[in-house]
């Protein structure tokens, strides 16, 4: 389909794109466009007004922040999978960034956008859960700082307001001691995960210590697998708990019980890889 009718205006900075949101009510952000843009051909969303901010300065970067990693929300799937300062201090964000789509979607997507969509079968919203990670929203007040665990809201619906834009992604630095995996199934490498699962963990007394488990695509919004976590900590089956407290979607891409069984599977599959590392 053809999308319909709307306005378009560059933004130069974050205020210029804050104050172009305030114009309309049902104006929208676009940055690298792969979540927007098939929505729009589908008339799924019909904006008056697509404020492009995919080409801001300074919202591109991946740096040190001390204990954590400052990511910029215009960053590319890409250059996360390459940084030099993630796959030394965390891992996990630039495994699960690699697997985003295929190569033409992770050149041209970016976290902000990944995570403002809110789409629960994406990578990134549920690594970012499983690390407990922060994203700073920038709005007419300032700008606030939301905790993963309060970002995601609902099926494409976060934390960020209709006159606000993700400016900055937080992660923890990870240490020697901490293992780690991001395991999902698709049936073809551009298609979103059936199931997806980032697990994490501290090795501690020849157990594990503070398990993080989330699923992608078993609710409304990424989940944290608390009972599996448990029984992770414990020593126990983690997979045997994984779907617990879920709700997966039915879709042409499998029904509610097989994603509760990919679930199991995946976590089972997540754990040992980790502590294997």
């Amino acid at each position: 389909m053809i999308p319909a009718p709307f306005d378009y205006e560059r933004a130069e900075s974050v205020e210029h794109a804050l104050s172009l949101l305030a114009e309309r009510e049902d104006a929208k952000l676009l940055a690298g466009g792969h979540s927007l843009l098939p929505l729009l051909r589908l008339r799924a969303v019909r904006p008056s007004l697509l404020v492009d901010v995919g080409r801001i300065e300074g919202l591109a970067y991946v740096r040190d922040a001390g204990a954590a990693i400052a990511i910029g929300a215009l960053t590319r799937h890409h250059d996360l999978a390459r940084s030099p300062l993630l796959q030394e201090h965390n891992p996990l964000v630039s495994r699960a960034a690699g697997l985003v789509g295929d190569p033409q979607v992770r050149h041209r997507g970016t976290i902000g956008g990944s995570l403002a969509h809110g789409d629960p079968a994406s990578d990134l919203p549920a690594v970012l859960l499983a690390l407990d990670g922060e994203v700073d929203v920038a709005g007419p007040d300032g700008v606030r700082t939301v905790a993963a665990r309060d970002f995601f809201l609902g099926p494409f619906q976060t934390a960020v307001g209709q006159r606000e834009m993700v400016t900055e992604v937080r992660v923890p630095k990870l240490t020697g001691d901490h293992v780690w995996s991001y395991l999902k199934f698709r049936r073809r490498a551009q298609d979103w995960a059936t199931v997806g699962v980032a697990a994490l963990a501290r090795r501690s007394d020849g157990g594990v210590a503070e398990p993080a488990i989330a699923l992608v695509n078993m609710g409304a919004t990424p989940l944290r697998a608390v009972a599996a976590e448990a029984a992770w900590a414990a020593g126990e089956d983690p997979g045997a708990l994984a779907a617990e407290g879920t709700e997966p979607p039915s879709d042409t891409n499998g029904s509610a019980e097989y994603r509760r069984h990919l679930a199991q599977v995946l976590v089972r599959r997540a754990v040992a890889e980790a502590a294997a590392r």
